[in-house]
């Protein structure tokens, strides 16, 4: 990627926060959790130095992606925040700043973490975006698609020029080898529809949350393998419970299927658990 460096600076795993830059124009693709935020910040300085960070390009609203953005813009108070329209209503909610607080913290009681500054209530959007828009960054424009499925808040930016896709957790997320474990919790027919909008468009690179960078032959194989896991997993799901398997019985299924490797690093069994809930509820009602 000639025109970008793309930095992890993820602070433990199950973060997901990247870092853009093009030598003028930084950019921060997702922010990770609250207690991880100035961790994260640390990193960026590592990497910019004496520059400011631009943007903060926030892909949805759920906690490990967003609430580290409160403790980023306390070290680069310029920065500003670029969500969907969508999110800028879910932070302004205090019922959801507190379900993510909760959530934030009993994950970071788990990785040793027992107190730290709670600037949550703080969490805000400077530019409120929606589909097609259009974030001139200087060097480089990024157009918004939105990919409503795993929220209904999910974004991607796409820039042109450079055939890059800073994408959505609604395609699913990347073993790291050769499975994409699907994560539908708001709507499996609108996430079908959303892979299928992203494989329309011409992508050399990719940048995943939670995992990185994608070149174009993996690229290929990452967006084929979200659209068939999606659907077998979903297939499964409709076949179990029609022959009246229970639930856990189903979840089960899932995480034998899924929760291994490279995910097992990644992702919390207790948020594993709660989102393929979730997705067994959503199927019964949308496809039963």
């Amino acid at each position: 990627m000639s025109n970008f460096k793309i930095t992890d600076v993820r602070a433990v795993p199950g973060d997901s926060a990247f870092l853009l830059d093009d030598g003028k124009t930084s950019i921060l693709y997702d922010t990770g959790f609250a207690f991880t935020g100035d961790r994260v910040a640390q990193r960026i300085k590592t990497v910019l130095k004496d520059r400011e960070l631009d943007y903060i390009f926030l892909t949805h609203s759920h906690y490990d992606h967003a609430l580290g953005s409160v403790y980023i813009k306390k070290h680069y108070k310029k920065a500003k925040v670029v969500a969907s329209s969508y999110a800028e209503k879910i932070f302004a909610k205090e019922s959801a700043r507190n379900v993510m607080r909760d959530l934030d913290r009993k994950f970071a009681t788990k990785c040793g973490v027992e107190t730290y500054e709670d600037l949550i209530d703080e969490l805000i959007v400077d530019i409120a975006v929606n589909d097609g828009d259009i974030i001139n960054t200087g060097k480089h424009e990024f157009k918004v698609i939105a990919l409503p499925g795993h929220t209904r808040c999910s974004v991607g930016f796409y820039c042109e020029e450079e055939k890059l896709l800073l994408c959505s957790e609604t395609i699913g997320v990347f073993n790291g080898k050769d499975d994409v474990v699907p994560s539908f919790l708001v709507g499996y027919e609108m996430t079908l529809e959303s892979i299928e909008k992203v494989r329309q468009l011409d992508i050399k690179d990719i940048l995943i949350p939670h995992y990185g960078v994608l070149d174009k032959e993996s690229v290929k194989l990452y967006l084929e393998k979200a659209k068939e896991s999606a659907i077998s997993t979903a297939n499964e799901i409709v076949c179990m419970l029609k022959n009246d398997k229970t639930k856990n019985e189903i979840l089960q299924y899932v995480k034998d299927r899924f929760y291994h490797g490279y995910i097992k690093t990644i992702y919390p069994i207790d948020a594993m658990e709660l989102n393929t809930s979730i997705m067994i509820n959503l199927i019964e009602k949308e496809l039963l």
